[in-house]
């Protein structure tokens, strides 16, 4: 759906988005995610034809967004981070507005816009003044203007800022059942709504694409490339004794300790300082001191801390 190929933007002196390449598949949920001023919302905005690139191309579905641009952005449905609210229209008038602004053809108009209103749950205030609508409801709105026209591609930049707990739910919920549909592009500062919702992740850092593959592979992969892989652990006993058993490991790394899920136990997590296999050095340390190991496995980085192996400078670290 969106093919990017020697990608570059310039501002000035200033190279925002590097030479990059990726591929977004029809039927996909990507994650996008990047820190501030890695090129995240560069490489968007082009990708919606908002900004043209300095050096390469992007086309979706085939079609390059330089060259036919009216006939690209006809595909894509674009919901940014402030959605473009006319706050003294209502709900329905906003949104006649907006079908017409798209050249929705007359006949699909009334149809389209009931299964609109329908999807995003906004058929209640559909005769009230935006200006007057919730921050949940207006970004529903938001929303229904980029569902306007059916197209392929949705682009949602930060769709649930500023949403109670419930809301949030409700449109990462909204955003799933999308996807069955739709390809989607979803960014995000929200890490847990990213690995919740999305089936892959692109991570942007100055400029470059850093990553780009499911929750659960990065996870793995990366698990072991930032130092040692950790072994989580729950003990019978005391987690006072048990972190006096473990401090007394060489080879211990880093250690955490704490209160388990019932009375009587405890949870570790553990990392080897050298990278090693410190699975029977844990064994003998807690035997001898009578902590039974109920359990111990490994333990992969959560998708926060992918983020940060990949996006933190290590001159500033």
């Amino acid at each position: 759906m969106i093919r990017a190929v020697n990608l570059s933007r310039h501002f000035g002196r200033i190279e925002a988005v590097k030479n990059i390449d990726f591929h977004i598949r029809k039927g996909e949920i990507i994650g996008f995610l990047g820190p501030n001023g890695a090129g995240k919302s560069t490489t968007m905005n082009m990708i919606t034809g908002y900004l043209a690139p300095s050096a390469g191309r992007i086309s979706i579905d085939g079609i390059d967004i330089v060259d036919s641009p009216e006939d690209a952005k006809k595909l894509i449905g674009y919901m940014p981070e402030h959605p473009p609210l006319y706050l003294d229209l209502t709900v329905d008038e906003y949104l006649n507005f907006v079908t017409e602004f798209k050249k929705v053809p007359k006949s699909r108009r009334k149809a389209g816009l009931e299964t609109i209103r329908d999807l995003v749950k906004i058929d209640d205030v559909r005769k009230r003044l935006i200006k007057n609508l919730s921050k949940g409801y207006r970004q529903r709105v938001g929303l229904a203007q980029a569902l306007v026209g059916n197209p392929p591609l949705l682009i949602l930049d930060e769709p649930t800022v500023g949403l109670d707990p419930k809301q949030i739910i409700e449109i990462r919920e909204l955003i799933r059942d999308l996807g069955k549909e739709h390809t989607v592009v979803l960014s995000s500062h929200i890490l847990p709504e990213i690995q919740a919702t999305c089936h892959r992740i692109l991570i942007i850092d100055k400029g470059r694409i850093v990553a780009s593959d499911s929750p659960e592979n990065l996870s793995g992969r990366l698990s072991g490339a930032f130092g040692a892989a950790r072994q989580k652990l729950l003990i019978k006993g005391d987690a006072y004794a048990v972190r006096a058993a473990l401090e007394k490991i060489p080879a211990l790394g880093s250690l955490s300790a704490g209160k388990g899920p019932e009375d009587g136990l405890s949870e570790a997590v553990i990392t080897a300082a050298d990278e090693g296999d410190i699975r029977e050095d844990v064994f003998r340390a807690l035997a001898a001191a009578d902590l039974p190991i109920l359990q111990m496995g490994p333990m992969d980085l959560s998708l926060e801390e992918i983020f940060l192996n990949l996006t933190t400078d290590e001159e500033e670290a």
